[in-house]
């Protein structure tokens, strides 16, 4: 593992060990004003949702520039993706620097100063220039990874240079105008880093079974042309509640229903795979993508339901989106992630008692999550019954039950931040061995 790569890795680990810190300390502070008044939430949360954002991009980067070289057949690490490494790591630092001193700006999910984007848009630039440079040596005719990664990358800038729209004065004329695009480009984005990460774990899965087929045929690629009409359309449930044209609406909904033929190839799937589950149960990578399909299939069940405009209604801007979210970024990337991490450090071939201590932590990690993710979406239905059916408008007497909802969800946290975070150690001191190995300091 070159120098490069092993930047990108573990800092996408710290990263993912600073997400689950910073977000218990913003629950506990979001819990207990008296904790808040020494570690503001306000100051926590745009924290804790960067250092998961940088996590989810930094871990689906490093698989996608890592595996792209094998299947390009390229030999070396070219210096552009060396360049994008540094330039992200630094400037991603420079954001939570700006952070710990109250410096604020942006918009939602991208809260730090808007200047801090130049370099952002720069190093995907870097990223671009090589990875396409790259795919001019794809086999042809390429399997569906290829044409996954590559949308990944080339529509994360689109979106990205989308969601910065705000700074032309046009678009800041009218509110309606700019949290509608706000909302469109952040939802577009998630499907934009979708893409590298289900392609990783489509890679994962040709390599762990030996079958290519899994990549390639009619019915993979039908597919993935929905799962992209998904990324440029699908956005259009997360701004029903904006007077938007119908028909913006009406295409998201006939595409979210679409999305069952999804559903229901997750569910035969899933059931071959536990018919052949003692086939590759002895590797950790496989253990984490049967996870991820699980996932999958509860995510998705909560996703077609709040995509229905009369559960919108109540739902959105509750818990359950928050739950959505989590169990996007935790239960599925995060799993396929720590797969692809897996695969990258061989962990299977590390001992048994490394082993046995990953498989620990992603037994906790899997015994908290479900307790966070039906205790928020326990908390969104409570919200949503009792501030649109009740009408209730003061906050305090809205929110004294879901707050005690919310301490389930607190428990859950901590058992998702022990499990997680002993993967996550365990991957380090597998990367820090390996780099001590190998001479680099």
């Amino acid at each position: 593992m070159s120098r490069t790569l092993t930047l990108h890795v573990g800092y996408a680990l710290i990263l993912l060990l600073g997400a689950l810190f910073v977000g218990l300390l913003a629950a506990l502070a979001y819990l207990f004003p008296d904790l808040g008044a020494q570690l503001p939430f306000v100051q926590l949360r745009p924290m804790h949702v960067s250092a998961a954002l940088f996590w989810i991009i930094t871990g689906a980067t490093a698989g996608v520039l890592h595996y792209k070289r094998e299947v390009f057949a390229q030999p070396r690490e070219p210096f552009a993706e060396r360049a994008f490494v540094l330039l992200w790591v630094a400037t991603t630092v420079s954001v939570f620097i700006f952070y710990a001193f109250r410096r604020f700006g942006g918009r939602e999910y991208w809260e730090f100063p808007p200047l801090l984007g130049i370099p952002i848009a720069l190093a995907w630039i870097l990223l671009l220039v090589s990875y396409l440079r790259s795919w001019t040596r794809r086999p042809r005719p390429a399997p569906l990874y290829v044409w996954m990664w590559t949308t990944g990358v080339v529509f994360f800038m689109l979106t990205f240079l989308e969601q910065n729209l705000y700074h032309i004065p046009w678009f800041r004329q009218s509110f309606l105008r700019e949290i509608t695009v706000q909302w469109k480009s952040n939802g577009a984005m998630v499907g934009a880093w979708n893409q590298m990460i289900y392609g990783t774990a489509l890679y994962l899965m040709v390599r762990i079974s030996g079958d290519e087929g899994i990549a390639r045929g009619r019915k993979v690629f039908l597919f993935w042309f929905l799962g992209l009409s998904n990324l440029m359309f699908n956005w259009g449930h997360h701004i029903y509640n904006a007077p938007t044209a119908g028909w913006i609406r009406h295409v998201a909904y006939g595409i979210s229903m679409a999305e069952w033929i999804f559903f229901l190839d997750i569910i035969r799937g899933f059931k071959a795979k536990l018919a052949e589950k003692r086939k590759y149960d002895h590797l950790l990578t496989y253990r984490f993508l049967v996870a991820s399909e699980l996932w999958v299939f509860l995510n998705l069940v909560l996703a077609l339901f709040m995509s229905i405009p009369a559960v919108n209604r109540y739902t959105h801007g509750t818990h359950i989106t928050v739950a959505h979210a989590m169990g996007t970024t935790i239960g599925i990337n995060t799993m396929i992630l720590l797969g692809s991490f897996s695969w990258l450090l061989r962990m299977d071939q590390q001992g048994d008692r490394v082993v046995r201590q990953a498989r620990l932590g992603a037994r906790m990690a899997l015994i908290g999550l479900p307790m966070l993710w039906f205790s928020l979406i326990a908390a969104g239905v409570l919200k949503g019954y009792r501030s649109v059916a009740l009408g209730m408008t003061d906050h305090q007497e809205l929110m004294e039950p879901v707050d005690q909802v919310l301490l389930v969800f607190l428990a859950g946290g901590v058992v998702v931040l022990a499990g997680l975070g002993t993967i996550a150690i365990t991957y380090l001191g597998v990367l820090l061995r390996g780099a001590r190995s190998r001479g680099i300091s």
